[in-house]
């Protein structure tokens, strides 16, 4: 028996064995878990320079301190990088944001900065193997879950230094927010259709990769983007930033997939019984 034939006898043993295995592996060897994680990116990115701009030119000075605080501490910034965020984010710059933006180009930048939700819904909808929800059920989740989400990202800091306790404390707080966060992202996006107990594998799979994540980007963040800066400029900030939030969105695509095929499959589901799909009237089909 060749090598190759003993591979396989071995692959199809397990996956009649553990049927976890085969759904597992036809989910990760396809390539539309690693598009959707990268398109997710792509819509990160474009509503994340929008909404930094909608807070420089309109938030109080407060907000603006504590979002600079909270970039700082999840990306280690330091030196040229620092300085750009800052130049962003001070006084002079808001007011000259505000001159130029307007009320109504922030409402539009805001507006369109859903498409990052909208994004993450089609992430969780697929899979679950469900059907996309209704804009009448969902265009008000994509708005709140945003809100949300720079809620979340204006106290990074205060979480990640345990609330001036210490890293000790701040590690496990932000691996349980993250957690929390993760789960009721699937809950709120998937429109009541799933109950909570079968989301928890992909929350809590969600909530180690950003903090591992997390840990990776305040060491390797600062050298790079200071590199890219001095080299490319802000083209170089450009990449460096959409590279990061690439291998973060891939992860957190394959963290949610993974969770609900693991939620889905024995052994999980005799514990966490999670329904099969039915038919909701607020539900569209794919492409509907």
């Amino acid at each position: 028996m060749s090598w190759a034939s003993r591979v396989r006898n071995i692959r199809t043993g397990a996956e009649d064995r553990f049927p976890v295995l085969a759904e597992l592996t036809g989910r990760l060897v396809s390539g539309n878990l690693l598009d959707a994680g990268t398109r997710l990116a792509a819509q990160a990115f474009l509503a994340a320079v929008p909404l930094l701009f909608a807070v420089a030119a309109f938030a109080p000075l407060a907000v603006r301190e504590q979002m600079r605080d909270s970039l700082r501490a999840m990306f280690g910034l330091t030196g040229l990088s620092d300085r750009e965020l800052q130049q962003v984010l001070d006084q002079t710059a808001s007011e000259g944001l505000r001159e130029t933006t307007g009320t109504v180009g922030a409402v539009v930048a805001l507006v369109s900065a859903t498409s990052f939700s909208r994004a993450m819904a089609r992430v969780c909808e697929r899979a679950w193997d469900l059907p996309r929800a209704g804009t009448r059920v969902a265009a008000w989740r994509w708005a709140v879950w945003l809100l949300a989400l720079v809620v979340v990202v204006l106290f990074q800091a205060p979480l990640r230094g345990g609330f001036g306790i210490g890293g000790w404390l701040g590690l496990p707080a932000y691996f349980l927010v993250s957690t929390g966060v993760w789960l009721w992202t699937q809950h709120l996006f998937l429109a009541n259709r799933v109950p909570w107990l079968p989301l928890l594998p992909g929350a809590l799979l969600a909530g180690a990769a950003t903090t591992a994540l997390g840990l990776t980007a305040r060491l390797y963040m600062p050298g790079a983007l200071n590199r890219a800066l001095n080299e490319y400029g802000s083209l170089g900030l450009v990449l460096t930033l959409l590279s990061w939030l690439i291998v973060l969105c891939a992860a957190l695509t394959f963290a949610i997939t993974i969770g609900a095929v693991l939620a889905q499959e024995p052994p999980l589901n005799r514990y966490l019984a999670p329904p099969s799909p039915t038919e909701d009237p607020n539900v569209e089909a794919w492409g509907g």
